[in-house]
């Protein structure tokens, strides 16, 4: 039954909206944490530290947060997979290019591929940065995120690479969590225009929560 449901087109779409709507809620709350880093050293690296240390004593020390990687990886991978396949369908539905584009797509519309791309490379980029600290500019002090969060944001391609990822953070949500809401059924004609007024203020307001941090640091209001 998993499987029939798998191979069907809305099978794949409804996998995309469910993973999409978990990724959309860890960035919320992953927003939110970021801009700790306005209250200083202290309070962000205390907020790191609390985060492995999330259920305890019940929970060993990083279970939690493990538990959320994994739960986030799944969400990735199946997101993308699924946007793959889908592309794939569609392409083979359609050998050949429309020769009118369609006037009504948006520019979010017309990148959501790209920056589907863009999105999963800068998440391999961020990780090596910062949680494994292989691709990190100066010295990665493990334990101290507020340290190596202004080492980031000291470099220009630091900067670059988050500010165009975030962008394409942006387009993705306002196009993104209008999708999901058809896919899943919420969406309506009456219920439309409410919906994609929501889809543009999250994605504006996670836009710049996210901008605000290399923002911050760029102009010494983070150092």
């Amino acid at each position: 039954m998993a499987r029939t449901v798998w191979d069907s087109t809305v099978g794949k779409k409804t996998v995309m909206a469910v993973s999409g709507l978990i990724m959309l809620l860890y960035l919320v709350v992953h927003m939110i944490g970021n801009l700790k880093i306005f209250f200083g050293a202290g309070e962000f690296n205390h907020y790191a530290h609390w985060l492995r240390t999330v259920g305890e004593p019940f929970m060993h020390y990083e279970w939690t947060l493990w538990l959320v990687r994994v739960v986030l990886v799944i969400a990735v991978v199946a997101h993308a997979v699924s946007a793959y396949q889908l592309s794939r369908r569609d392409i083979r539905a359609r050998p050949s290019k429309y020769v009118h584009k369609k006037p009504r797509a948006s520019y979010a519309t017309r990148t959501m591929r790209w920056g589907g791309i863009i999105l999963g490379l800068f998440i391999v980029w961020h990780v090596l940065d910062l949680t494994t600290g292989t691709v990190h500019s100066g010295g990665f002090e493990a334990g101290k995120p507020y340290q190596n969060v202004v080492d980031t944001f000291s470099t220009w391609y630091g900067n670059a690479i988050y500010i165009v990822a975030m962008l394409a953070v942006g387009l993705h949500i306002r196009h993104g969590f209008w999708s999901a809401a058809q896919t899943l059924g919420v969406g309506s004609r009456t219920r439309d225009r409410a919906l994609k007024a929501v889809a543009n203020v999250l994605a504006l307001l996670l836009t710049a929560g996210f901008l605000a941090v290399p923002v911050g640091v760029m102009t010494g209001v983070v150092s």
